[in-house]
């Protein structure tokens, strides 16, 4: 043990904790909890162990999937069972009637059962964060994670259903199947083009909210960030123009939501150039896009779109954009570089080019975070029971965002709230509910009183 410490040391660990699991004739089993000052130190430590005779290595944990083992979310009863009579209630002969309450009227399932504030959180595992397919069992982590910012957040109970399978008819087919358990339905890390199909038929085959996070919760923060971002350098969101690097999943959302909001002017740019209007593509998302974007018809590359635009928006790739390309955009430019987790430009790189930089990371300024939509979307749709999310929810979602940074410190650096602000999913959850009243797709009313406030395009 003296040469398993001055190794540890010598490698620039320490040793906080040390606990023996097992003791043999002729070794012993240890957990060594060591502390480095960053991830890159860890594997010289393991190097210097690895390197000592007579020691095996067995494992390296860190903190991160220390709090990974065993899962992250777990159930808890509402309702305690200690004897007979609790017994009777919660399970035979009590449950029966509670049971043929719904058989004779199904929506008392949102009264009596865990439906009212259950969402579930349903991927393939085809798009997963910047992994790409790794299939439904590497997705969980996320899907686990995700519904524990549902609970910390806005308190619904989400749980996590990853799926063996990457057929569409299938998906739609199995998340139809178990939609009578949930109140609402959260897609997540599905690819593109197949989110989109896969998001509009269970719309329509479903009365419960569904929702695709990757499209519509980057989409309503980064409106919230835009409206903010407009004010400080004084332009109306009618006049802009704005350049969308990516047109899958996340950048057709952004663009509808932009058009919605009173954007006329959109150029979307993919890998191989400018999606041109006129021009005849065979994936039916690149035809939308091309018949509702690019009115000047632009064609080239992105050094052709980027010329005079007031706003870049990116959900694409990593370094596509350059300071050659900012220095080309109109008076004080906005960059929104959203690749995660390398954006399109780094701030640094950006820096004294760009008027407003926003990223998706959390160690820069400005984070375009989805966790300030879905938790307060979902509230204010479960609270008022609502059948669909709808763009006029959306959008009263993005303005809502925005008004948590007060206009007295609104700047550069301060266009989007924190996720921990405590103001953000009350605030999403109230203009949710209203706008779910006001169109028509709420079977509750408001919790929230009801006022006369507009849609950003009405604005």
């Amino acid at each position: 043990m003296g040469e398993v410490h001055g190794a540890i040391v010598r490698a620039g660990g320490e040793i906080v904790a040390m606990e023996t699991y097992a003791m043999h004739p002729d070794h012993s089993v240890r957990d060594i909890t060591v502390a480095v000052d960053a991830e890159t130190d860890v594997p010289p430590v393991e190097a210097a162990l690895d390197e000592l005779q007579g020691v095996k290595r067995l494992e390296t944990l860190d903190r991160t999937f220390l709090a990974h083992v065993g899962g992250k979310i777990a159930t808890h009863l509402k309702v305690p069972v200690v004897d007979r009579a609790d017994l009777s209630v919660v399970y035979t002969p009590g449950v029966a009637r509670v049971c043929e309450a719904i058989r004779d009227r199904r929506d008392r399932a949102f009264e009596f059962t865990i439906r009212k504030n259950t969402v579930a959180v349903v991927s393939d595992g085809s798009a997963v964060l910047g992994l790409g397919n790794i299939g439904p069992e590497a997705a969980m982590p996320v899907m686990e994670g995700k519904a524990m910012l549902f609970k910390r957040f806005a308190d619904v109970d989400a749980f996590p259903v990853c799926l063996a399978t990457q057929d569409v008819d299938e998906i739609v087919e199995t998340v139809e199947r178990i939609a009578p358990s949930f109140g609402g339905i959260n897609l997540e890390d599905i690819s593109s083009p197949r989110c989109f199909e896969i998001e509009d038929r269970l719309r329509k085959r479903l009365n419960i909210p569904v929702f695709h996070d990757d499209q519509h919760g980057t989409a309503v923060v980064m409106l919230a960030g835009l409206i903010n971002a407009l004010k400080i350098v004084n332009k109306r969101m009618e006049d802009v123009s704005v350049v969308m690097a990516g047109v899958g999943a996340a950048g057709v959302a952004c663009t509808k939501i932009l058009l919605a909001a009173g954007v006329g002017h959109i150029v979307g740019v993919d890998r191989v150039g400018i999606i041109e209007r006129g021009r005849h593509y065979d994936n039916p998302v690149k035809q939308w896009y091309a018949d509702n974007t690019n009115f000047e018809n632009r064609r080239g590359t992105l050094d052709d779109a980027i010329r005079g635009a007031d706003v870049f928006i990116g959900v694409s790739g990593p370094g596509i954009l350059t300071v050659d390309h900012v220095r080309r955009m109109g008076r004080d430019p906005i960059v929104f570089a959203m690749a995660n987790p390398i954006p399109e430009i780094l701030p640094e790189v950006a820096a004294g080019h760009v008027r407003v930089m926003a990223t998706g990371r959390s160690d820069y300024p400005n984070q375009i975070n989805n966790v300030l939509c879905f938790p307060g979307m979902f509230r204010g749709a479960l609270d008022v029971r609502a059948r669909d999310i709808n763009e006029e929810m959306k959008q009263a979602a993005a303005i809502a965002i925005a008004g948590c940074v007060p206009e007295e410190q609104l700047s550069e650096q301060y266009i989007i709230p924190s996720p921990f602000d405590p103001n953000v999913v009350p605030a999403v959850s109230a203009a949710v509910q209203r706008a779910a009243v006001k169109t028509g797709v709420a079977a509750l009313p408001a919790r929230v009183p009801l006022d006369d406030e507009p849609m950003y395009s009405e604005i």
